[in-house]
């Protein structure tokens, strides 16, 4: 258990709300439920409760880690938003809550008398698009649940985004409850879009300035500290202060996975000092990806391969300052915060945590707020229209802020990625106080990167692949990845650079070394395979080992072949990798010459080396860019099994399937 313990709660409706519907019926109760990876469902889902108390229901709102699904059977009502994460996974805070629906001891009645509608959030260009919401819609309506309105699926590739479905799904929504659940007598349903006559929502926060700054007491460290690294360990302690004020007045859950051991949730971040850090590619090439060691310690931090080690990215320094100057804060006043709302909305396992010391308004901005990467969302745009002094800017904001501004404001915000700094820049007459821009304001989220190394081939170490995100935007603005920015500059040579970070499982597990595999990785996808491949390495010194086919993909030979020298050592006097010993290296240079070759072009290539590591029991791992590849790569395999096995289109993706339900076939991707 984390040490700030577990969550049970919610938030609940405002007051005013309260006034409305005491005395109604219970079937005026909607409860919204989450489940979120990057914040986009949690976001649909306070939209939800903010239209529903406007409609005057009895609202309340659960992550899907802080609700007991056991009480599920008495609510009337419920809204679900669920994310799609990877290859139509479920968020992490969302598997325990799927595996209790998944009971088979349940039944077909124990949901008769609810009544649900789910909207999910996802990515065409992934092959498992919104699997999620689809799963849990026919879950739900199994277990004889009603549908209120049919399933919405929000698509990240649409012109508008998810708000391109959703919008017209929330006014089926409101249609169909309104049906169900007339008014009572004296209460009006607001019109669509109706921002003039709906006031501004209260807050959820209360901010309240301290004079005097706490007194803190840091961890002891288990070493005896340089200078560098004790200053790292203070930011990073006070930042995880800054983010348990929040989560606590917010009524979240701050941790959802119980951790294994220190270095393995960020209450036990590990503060790692960055041994190498060099670039990979060609000086000229226009790709930077570097190659990054960390030194865990001494106090060795388990992992194996197919792990993931996650950071959170510090934030550029001048950004913060532009933050504060833009909106008149004093970084140096020390606040807490708490729920705006009288009642406790939530309980604690430890009492204390109510009384949390002070922080810096700088350390909330600096280690909470992400400004300087994230986007806005629209909700944001609607809040800001009310703070706006200048009636060009107000009009704009409002405008923005309606469904027929949805895809212009698309266009000015999510399609240039502009940052929350930079909305604020471009309407300077705006000025949010400190309550709403924590509640608005994205949070900075953690990155998570496959380690590219074997523990037991790199004792106390951990190796990353990073490429530098840059991209321009349709109106020729350079952005630049926050994270890979920010890890590409730190420079172990010109001093001691320390970075605080844990582990989490992967989605790739390498099986026994018995079992030979099968393993796709362009670009920096190969990164757990080369923790694979070097683990496989480790256990050949001592024994017997099956083969591995290796598929690598990357634009040209001389400019961006990753790990290159590594790769052909293992194809060597019968390694792994060694052609006579059944495995192999097969490496597709798609701009080496006119026509444009791939990893599934080499795979075809070999379809009967495939094949026989096929019969003989293989599992196949694919990692790299979701965009087409993972498809088109599947695509390849099930073609080979069809072709080769003498078997339909149909059997070979059956074939796939079992692979996958035993653990032999796996896809880690993203976008």
């Amino acid at each position: 258990m984390s040490k700030w313990g577990r969550v049970r709660g919610h938030r609940g409706t405002s007051a005013v709300n309260n006034v409305n519907v005491r005395s109604m019926d219970n079937k005026r109760r909607l409860l919204v439920l989450y489940a979120t990876d990057t914040g986009n469902a949690q976001d649909v889902a306070e939209r939800i409760v903010r239209e529903g108390e406007r409609r005057h229901f009895a609202t309340a709102l659960h992550s899907t880690s802080s609700y007991e699904p056991n009480a599920l059977p008495v609510e009337k009502n419920v809204i679900f938003v669920a994310s799609t994460c990877g290859q139509g996974d479920p968020p992490p805070m969302m598997k325990n809550f799927w595996r209790f629906l998944l009971r088979k001891s349940l039944g077909e009645h124990w949901l008769e008398g609810t009544e649900y509608a789910v909207f999910g959030l996802g990515d065409s260009g992934y092959q498992k698009y919104n699997l999620v919401a689809k799963k849990l819609d026919r879950r739900l309506a199994d277990l004889g649940a009603k549908q209120i309105v049919s399933r919405g699926l929000g698509d990240d590739q649409h012109r508008s985004g998810y708000e391109g479905a959703l919008d017209p799904w929330l006014v089926n929504l409101w249609a169909a409850l309104r049906e169900r659940i007339p008014l009572p007598p004296g209460l009006a349903d607001p019109g669509k879009d109706d921002l003039s006559s709906t006031k501004l929502d209260s807050p959820k926060f209360r901010v309240m300035y301290h004079h005097a700054p706490p007194v803190v007491k840091l961890q002891s460290l288990t070493i005896a500290a340089s200078d560098a690294l004790r200053a790292v360990q203070e930011d990073w302690t006070e930042h995880q202060r800054a983010r348990v004020i929040l989560e606590t007045a917010a009524g979240e859950t701050p941790r959802f996975i119980e951790p294994e051991g220190p270095g393995h949730c960020p209450d036990q971040a590990v503060i790692a000092k960055m041994v190498v850090n060099r670039r990979l590619t060609a000086e000229d090439h226009n790709q930077d990806v570097r190659h990054i060691e960390f030194d865990l310690g001494p106090d060795a931090v388990k992992y194996y391969p197919g792990d993931i080690l996650t950071v959170i990215p510090w934030q550029n320094p001048e950004d913060v300052d532009a933050f504060l100057r833009r909106l008149s804060l004093d970084g140096d006043a020390y606040v807490t915060v708490e729920a705006a709302q009288s009642e406790r909305l939530c309980s604690w396992n430890d009492p204390q945590l109510l009384q949390l010391d002070p922080v810096k308004v700088r350390t909330l901005v600096e280690g909470v707020l992400d400004v300087s990467s994230a986007s806005p969302r629209r909700y944001f745009f609607e809040v800001m229209s009310n703070f706006a002094t200048a009636e060009h800017e107000k009009e704009r904001l409002q405008y923005f802020a309606t469904s027929e501004g949805r895809d212009d404001l698309y266009q000015y915000n999510q399609r240039e990625r502009r940052s929350v700094l930079e909305v604020l820049l471009d309407f300077p007459s705006v000025q949010i106080p400190l309550e709403w821009l924590l509640q608005l304001v994205p949070r900075l989220k953690p990155r998570s990167f496959s380690i590219a190394s074997s523990e037991r081939a790199h004792p106390n170490q951990a190796h990353l692949t990073v490429a530098v995100v840059e991209w321009t935007t349709p109106f020729k603005r350079k952005r630049h990845g926050l994270c890979s920015t920010w890890l590409s500059k730190l420079d172990p040579s010109q001093g001691e650079v320390h970075v605080p970070v844990w582990i989490t499982k992967g989605s790739l597990k390498l099986p026994p070394p018995s079992v030979p595999l099968i393993l796709v990785g362009p670009g920096t996808g190969c990164a757990p395979f080369r923790s694979f491949v070097e683990d496989r390495v480790v256990s050949s010194e001592s024994g017997e080992v099956a083969p591995i086919l290796f598929f690598f993909g990357c634009r040209k030979q001389e400019k961006d072949f990753l790990y290159k020298d590594f790769w052909h050592s293992c194809t060597e006097n019968y390694k792994v990798m060694c052609p006579k010993s059944g495995g192999g290296l097969f490496v597709a240079f798609s701009r080496d010459q006119s026509e444009k070759v791939y990893v599934q072009h080499k795979i075809r290539e070999n379809r009967e080396l495939v094949w026989r590591l096929l019969q003989s029991g293989a599992a196949i791992f694919i990692s790299g860019s979701a965009n087409k590849m993972p498809a088109q790569v599947t695509s390849a395999f099930e073609e080979i099994i069809s072709s080769e096995g003498g078997v339909s289109r149909e059997a070979s993706v059956r074939w796939l399937k079992q692979m996958e339900l035993k653990g032999r076939f796996g896809v880690e991707a993203w976008s």
